[in-house]
């Protein structure tokens, strides 16, 4: 017997095998070493675009003539310390010894023909603890360098980086270089990185769980309870989650801010804590909507406890972040990560198909799983019974099969309702689009095969990527007569404290899946209206659709020359704009704060959706404002939307996806290509069989 019920005994042994594999491997856990993998550590400290801007300047440099096949194979070979330490440049200013632009916790340790320099921000210390550090060491000089750090060797080629991690107490020498006498070493003093300060103590209360952050007015250094991961968001605010907490900050000038997820507001106070006492904060944020007392539940569908990272999760840190973020539905998803290891399936195999030991009347939380291949795309099932023998096709040496259809199947059978997971990364303006250089890159794929033949549920619409890309697809999907609900998932991954190349350190719920739910909160309950459409996906506003007075989900049915009246609302200040969209393209467009209505006479089937936008905003953790609704099916007599023009280009998106197979998918004899050419041809009776006649 175990008297822990968040940790039953296969759960505890997962997660200290975790432990033990982060401490031997670092961040990647011991991971196949992909670009993505490798791309973990760093990501910490630098964003996608200077990244990516570093990295194409260093092939461009290289191999001036590449084309854009061997550009993308050239950017997976270099050295990425290298060009982390490139895009990091602009901030580290040769005429001074430190530089406080660089990220908190990273300083870089340049070695020159002359010596060494250290460039980085210091720290505030309220006792004489080491801080964690991310040390980027450039050599700079024309010869190789030794840099001995926390009792191991690091050797660097001339030009060379290297990033490690260790802390403020480590000591660090230089071997042998032109700089010294040959046979001696240099210390390097980081003394210099901590700021020792007096303390003081906050006391923290709104009266249930919330998203604080508490932040240095002097430097922006964030500070957290004992034991609470040093956790930041995609824009850099520390937070944490929990209500009446005490932590030990620096007496000096704060800032303190409380939230709890989209359906409130924020709080926010200055404050200077005395030294030595316990200062109270009272906050509470403004609720904005309960969506919850109409019958709408918000529910993120794509979020895992562990996916290597910088700490390992367990499920009190998802119970503290669901609660705090007020989000009524978790989906926790074991998966793979770049080999054939399935992190957190204990997890699944202990709690499929119960309700996690957090959950209450109001706050749901499941195991599910994220099935993926990179070539096809990734999907996600939420309302599992039992554990699927499949987790993953095209890892670890094995073949791009079955078909994803297979999977979709087995999932169903398994109870589930299943989409497809952040399904297109950019712009989608053509079926070419969506194949780029064809290269696996996780995006959906095979959704335009799975629609047809009414194995999928859902996709994700909204995810850490390009919303209009995957919007777009969207609506040409649902325009040639496939029906799917318009969901979300953030990828948020409990086992990263902070990531600047994508969004998954934002905590869970940042963006959500409303379902309108008949009855009780409950896996069926929830899982049953995302299957019947009734739902919109949001950054934060909440969205009201309705057709004749239908909501998302329903179909009406009308002879032509009917009237059709449309209504949409939205609630949250950071709306800019409303929209009314057809098959046919845009209806009305107008701002918030009214209603936004049109009218107009049946003709052709169609369908109905309303989008709620805006511009960055600082309620949303993603780029934008955006908010997009399932839609209301107009049919004419029994006839269902099949446009001509979005049946054609889902066909067209048949004919690449059958090339991209036959030239790039890793199958094992005729009969694994067969059974994908056979589902694309019976994709494609559907969508001929819809062509109007």
């Amino acid at each position: 017997m175990y008297n822990d019920p968040m940790l039953p005994p296969p759960v505890a042994e997962a997660l200290e095998r975790y432990r033990r594999a982060l401490a031997e491997h670092g961040m990647s856990w011991g991971e196949p070493a992909t670009p993505y993998v490798r791309t973990m550590s760093l990501s910490r400290f630098v964003d996608d675009e200077a990244f990516s801007r570093a990295a194409t300047a260093k092939v461009r440099a290289a191999w001036p003539d590449a084309g854009l096949a061997e550009r993308e194979s050239r950017l997976a070979g270099l050295d990425f310390d290298e060009v982390l330490r490139d895009a990091l440049a602009p901030l580290t200013d040769p005429a001074a010894e430190l530089s406080s632009g660089l990220p908190e916790g990273l300083a870089v340790l340049r070695l020159t023909s002359t010596g060494h320099r250290l460039y980085g921000g210091s720290r505030a210390v309220l006792d004489r603890r080491p801080l964690p550090l991310a040390l980027l060491v450039d050599n700079a000089r024309t010869s190789p360098a030794e840099v001995h750090a926390a009792g191991r060797a690091h050797r660097l080629a001339p030009g060379g980086a290297r990033l490690i991690d260790l802390d403020t107490a480590a000591e660090i020498t230089i071997g042998p270089a032109g700089a010294v006498p040959d046979g001696a070493v240099a210390g390097v003093d980081l003394s210099a990185l901590i700021r020792p300060v007096r303390a003081g103590r906050l006391r923290l209360r709104a009266g249930f769980p919330c998203r604080w952050s508490v932040w240095s007015d002097l430097d922006g250094q964030g500070w957290y309870p004992e034991g609470a991961p040093a956790r930041r968001d995609h824009h850099g605010v520390p937070y944490f989650h929990g209500d009446d907490l005490v932590l030990d900050v620096p007496a000096e000038p704060l800032t303190v801010r409380v939230t709890r997820g989209m359906e409130y507001g924020s709080a926010e106070t200055a404050t200077t804590p005395a030294p030595g006492e316990v200062t109270l904060v009272r906050l509470v944020p403004e609720r904005l909507y309960d969506a919850a007392a109409d019958g709408w539940y918000g529910g993120d569908l794509h979020v895992h406890l562990n996916f290597s990272g910088d700490l390992v999760a367990d499920p009190a840190m998802a119970a503290a972040a669901q609660h705090g973020e007020d989000l009524h539905v978790l989906n926790l998803l074991a998966a793979n990560v770049t080999g054939t290891r399935v992190l957190d399936r204990e997890a699944l195999e202990h709690w499929a198909g119960r309700d996690l030991p957090w959950s209450d009347a109001t706050h749901l939380a499941r195991m599910g799983v994220e099935y993926r291949n990179d070539l096809l795309g990734h999907l996600h099932a939420f309302g599992l019974q039992a554990p699927p023998a499949r987790f993953h096709s095209g890892f670890g040496g094995a073949p791009d099969w079955p078909p994803s259809a297979a999977a979709c199947e087995e999932l169903r059978a398994l109870g589930a309702i299943v989409g497809y997971a952040h399904t297109f990364k950019g712009p989608v303006e053509a079926p070419a689009d969506i194949f780029g250089t064809g290269r696996p890159q996780c995006s959906a794929r095979a959704l335009v095969v799975d629609a047809a033949l009414g194995l999928v549920d859902a996709m994700e619409i909204l995810h850490y990527a390009s919303a209009a890309g995957s919007a777009a697809v969207y609506r040409r999907l649902i325009g040639a007569g496939n029906r799917l609900a318009a969901v979300a998932g953030t990828d948020s991954m409990l086992s990263f404290t902070r990531q600047r190349m994508e969004m998954v350190a934002s905590p869970p719920g940042w963006e959500r899946t409303y379902a309108r739910v008949a009855g009780p909160l409950s896996a069926g309950s929830y899982a049953e209206a995302v299957r019947r459409g009734r739902t919109f996906a949001t950054t934060g506003p909440f969205v009201e659709l309705l057709v004749n007075g239908h909501g998302p989900g329903d179909t009406v049915d009308l002879a032509p020359g009917d009237p059709v009246t449309v209504t949409v609302r939205a609630i949250g200040p950071e709306v800019e704009r409303l929209t009314i969209r057809t098959a046919a393209g845009v209806l009305a467009q107008g701002p918030p704060g009214e209603p936004l209505s049109a009218e107009f006479a049946a003709g052709a089937p169609t369908y109905i959706v309303a989008l709620a936008e805006g511009g960055p905003h600082p309620r949303s953790l993603y780029t934008s404002v955006f908010a997009h609704t399932s839609p209301v099916y107009v049919d004419v007599r029994g006839r269902r939307v099949a446009r001509e023009d979005d049946l054609r280009w889902c066909l067209s998106w048949l004919e690449l996806l059958e090339s991209l197979i036959r030239g790039r998918a890793r199958l094992d004899g005729k009969e694994q290509l067969a059974d994908h050419l056979d589902l694309i041809d019976e994709a494609r009776r559907v969508y001929l069989s819809r062509l109007p006649r």
